[in-house]
């Protein structure tokens, strides 16, 4: 191994033209100091916010007891928390309050990544019939992939803004203008025109990044030496070198060999493939990869090469066709033997050159992929560098291939039929459905004057109550990417107003379809407004947890609001929902967060 790092590789195709997806006169990260700080909510409104999400869960007498329970934290114990949190906030200032400790969240769980957090997003065709191969498909994403990683660390991608009046500020002349603006004035300026610049903070860690099972508390680790790409193929692990040693992204023809190869193999599926253990639980993971550190210094060399591989492309011999169901099962899951659920992000390509992401998700929210998946969508679908046609190069293969190969034990192939064994119990219990409506979108909403996620969320509100006839703690997540370093915040979309209709419309009088439009205009009225407030970080989530964050720090017991049963109800989120809508995308989808729930994207 020693002997192939030392060979050298140089582009044949070393064009800005080619390198760089985007050349944008407005740095990347030009807003990014001067962003606004993640603001602390006031207390009284948290604590009043909470209250009414309990209402529609709790009877009136167990809503009235949690009630006096608020009143006592927020004059006692939460005004002491909140005044802590103020005083560390205003002693960070590069952050925001969230940040961290939500990092920690995730990290410290330790619950099995597939299902539980990693999400898949499924991509739309592209309009080149003749670059839909997998083989094609594999190159020219990961072309696209490397054209953005390009713009992205030499400053050069547009920066991430929410263009109110994109027809205005969407223009070369904007960003002449801001680019030419010190990085606070411009952040006014822009807001004057109505064009919102985001925090670009979690950018950094889509490439070259990986989370690494520890016990107790996983670490995330990016190493940006790494200039491969990690390829699986049946449970075969792949090292393709796609940077040269003069930092440029080799050529298309080099990357369509190297896959073609990579695909011409004749590779029985690897029954012992050490992608199952990161489908484990996080502590029985961390035990198993430094046993499996411990075996061979091979080992040791492999494991590197994935944890600082740019991202991993993986392709499956699976065809998906039109299945909705089948697809989403194949990006969500797999069979989890062809898969590294740690790395920042998986590209998946099956056999008929379906595509999608599926990404880890403690580094990063939906904001930031969503971004990439655009960017790189757009790309392929305007400017494929490779199609049928394509022909193989004359490459010298070990200076671009190199099969990762691993020495197991049996203590190793034990834990890799373990992994496997509950692997599959895990998503056979997983029931998974597919609902298209085409009838129903912005246009038919507005028309009606309603907002097309409040009706959404007020469908399943309706279709829960149905079911089972009760209402239960319902999440939506809203990003808070305006502030630095935000997160994300929760919309509650389970309220009085969707608990009336929901009632209404399943009773034996349902009444008439007038009356039910204005009960949906109240809803959605409703919802704009829990919406606005949490993307202004006016939610009552996320600062309750950083008080219970408070209060865990500093190793006093517990306050008894968030050792209550309504605290834990609130949390307790049976319908856990997200949405990210984009002309790439066809599907996307996650699994529930709690076991008797359902997630729904």
């Amino acid at each position: 191994m020693a002997t192939q790092e030392k060979l050298q590789i140089y582009s044949r195709n070393p064009s800005d033209e080619y390198q760089y997806l985007q050349k944008s006169t407005l740095p990347t990260l030009h807003f990014q100091k001067g962003l606004l700080r993640l603001p602390i909510p006031d207390l009284e409104k948290t604590c009043q916010r909470y209250l009414n999400a309990l209402k529609p869960l709790l009877n009136a007498n167990d809503w009235e007891k949690v009630n006096n329970k608020v009143q006592i934290f927020k004059s006692t114990v939460g005004k002491d928390l909140h005044d802590a949190l103020v005083l560390k906030d205003k002693n960070n200032q590069h952050t925001s309050y969230i940040s961290e400790p939500w990092f920690d969240m995730y990290l410290k769980d330790r619950s099995p990544l597939p299902l539980n957090y990693n999400p898949a997003i499924v991509l739309n065709r592209s309009i080149h019939n003749d670059s839909e191969s997998q083989l094609c498909k594999a190159t020219n994403l990961t072309i696209s992939s490397l054209r953005f990683l390009k713009s992205l660390r030499a400053n050069k991608l547009v920066p991430e803004i929410y263009h109110l009046n994109p027809e205005k500020t969407d223009t070369a002349l904007y960003n002449n203008c801001m680019a030419l603006l010190p990085p606070k004035i411009a952040l006014y300026a822009s807001y004057f025109m109505k064009a919102y610049p985001l925090d670009m903070s979690q950018y950094s860690s889509l490439f070259n990044s990986t989370r690494i099972p520890k016990v107790k508390k996983d670490i995330l680790v990016k190493n940006e030496s790494g200039r491969h790409i990690l390829v699986l193929r049946n449970g075969h692990f792949f090292k393709v070198n796609v940077i040269d040693d003069n930092g440029e992204t080799v050529s298309p023809e080099d990357i369509y060999t190297c896959f073609k190869y990579i695909l011409d193999q004749n590779l029985d599926g690897n029954e012992n493939s050490i992608g199952i253990l990161t489908t484990e639980n996080r502590d029985v993971w961390a035990k198993a990869r430094e046993h499996l550190l411990s075996i061979n210094p091979d080992n040791s060399h492999s494991i590197d090469a994935i944890d600082s591989a740019l991202f991993v492309v993986c392709l499956d011999d699976v065809y998906v066709n039109d299945n909705v169901d089948k697809t989403m099962r194949t990006y969500l899951h797999g069979d989890g033997l062809n898969r590294w659920f740690d790395k920042s992000f998986s590209l998946i390509v099956s056999k008929d050159g379906m595509a999608a992401i599926n990404f880890e998700h403690s580094w990063g929210d939906g904001v930031a992929v969503l971004r990439y998946i655009k960017d790189i969508f757009k790309d392929h679908n305007e400017n494929p560098f490779v199609y049928y046609s394509t022909k193989v190069v004359n490459i010298d293969l070990d200076r671009y291939v190199k099969k990762l190969d691993f020495n197991l034990d049996e203590k190793s192939l034990s834990d890799v039929r373990n992994a496997k064994e509950k692997f599959d119990k895990v998503v056979g219990s997983l029931g998974l459905n597919v609902v298209q409506q085409e009838n129903l979108g912005r246009k038919n909403c507005g028309a009606l004057d309603l907002s097309p996620d409040a009706v959404l969320q007020l469908s399943f509100q309706v279709a829960h109550h149905k079911a089972y006839n009760k209402f239960v703690s319902t999440y939506e997540s809203c990003s808070t990417a305006g502030f630095k370093h935000g997160r994300t915040e929760t919309i509650r979309p389970c309220t009085e107003a969707t608990k009336e209709f929901a009632i209404k419309f399943n009773s034996n009088n349902r009444p008439s379809k007038n009356e039910l439009l204005n009960m949906m205009k109240h809803c959605s009225e409703v919802h704009k407004t829990l919406t606005k407030e949490a993307l202004m970080g006016q939610g009552f989530d996320r600062h309750l947890f950083g008080l219970k964050n408070i209060s865990e720090e500093s190793g006093s017991p517990l306050p008894d609001l968030f050792k209550d049963d309504a605290y834990k109800l609130i949390n307790y989120n049976v319908l856990s929902t997200s949405t990210l809508a984009d002309k790439a995308i066809k599907l996307g989808g996650f699994g529930p967060v709690v076991p008797d729930g359902f997630g729904i994207g």
